[in-house]
């Protein structure tokens, strides 16, 4: 369809990962991209109310308008606190 921009939506697990490319209409947000792509079908897990979007690894807000080629990430929530993780490491240095 003319006028519409392609745009990737990926979610990844340890184990594997989803990359779903699908068209949107111009002016359409990171959220109404997530919703049409359906990729909780896939994923029933993810919860946008408590994960992290980004495009190309850059957080930004779920009502961002997409352009062309965007990939719409989907974060994993934190196992750990990165801070804490390294300051484990730190003492098991010394």
């Amino acid at each position: 369809m003319v006028g519409m921009l392609e745009v990737e939506v990926a979610y990844a697990l340890p184990s594997r990962q989803t990359l779903l490319r699908i068209e949107v209409a111009p002016g359409t947000t990171v959220a109404a991209a997530i919703a049409q792509s359906a990729i909780q079908r896939h994923h029933p897990e993810i919860d946008l109310a408590k994960q992290a979007v980004g495009i190309f690894g850059e957080q930004v807000p779920l009502d961002r308008v997409l352009e062309q080629g965007d990939r719409v990430e989907i974060y994993r929530p934190l196992l750990a606190d990165p801070k804490e993780h390294r300051r484990q490491r730190a003492r098991r240095g010394r």
